[in-house]
């Protein structure tokens, strides 16, 4: 599970997924991609979901990178507890999604294989998505 070594303040407050990447939106390492259709919050959890299923997929034939790390923190408060008394426990972390953002990439590999690992990888993510290639990009 991704989650960073060191934070200066792991109570963070929320940031808006609205909008569309400006940053992390091209292909830079593989030749196909897995980008966003919308903003989200994605988790460490899903993160590693997706990364598990394109890897049985591939059975070490190809080379994976992931875009995205989980920075920000979620907290949430005990269930039954009253109102105020500070900010709740760090909960999970999240990555924060805009549209167009690309998630997974992959080289190395066929184009039938390649984007039935994307097509895997994208049932275990909250957003929705689509598989690209750096030829049709350019």
């Amino acid at each position: 599970m991704l989650q960073p070594k060191k934070v200066k303040r792991p109570k963070m407050h929320k940031v808006s997924y609205e909008g569309i990447a400006t940053r992390g939106n091209k292909i830079s390492f593989g030749d196909f991609a897995l980008v966003s259709k919308e903003g989200a919050w994605i988790t460490s959890n899903q993160i590693e979901a997706g990364r598990i299923a394109i890897n049985k997929h591939l059975k070490r034939s190809g080379k994976l990178w992931i875009r995205i790390f989980p920075f920000f923190s979620m907290t949430k408060k005990p269930l039954e507890v009253r109102m105020g008394s500070g900010k709740g426990s760090v909960d999970k972390w999240v990555a924060v999604v805009k549209k167009g953002t690309v998630i997974f990439e992959i080289s190395k590999t066929t184009k039938d294989l390649a984007f039935e690992a994307l097509r895997l990888a994208s049932h275990k993510l909250s957003v929705k998505t689509s598989i690209i290639a750096k030829e049709d990009v350019k």
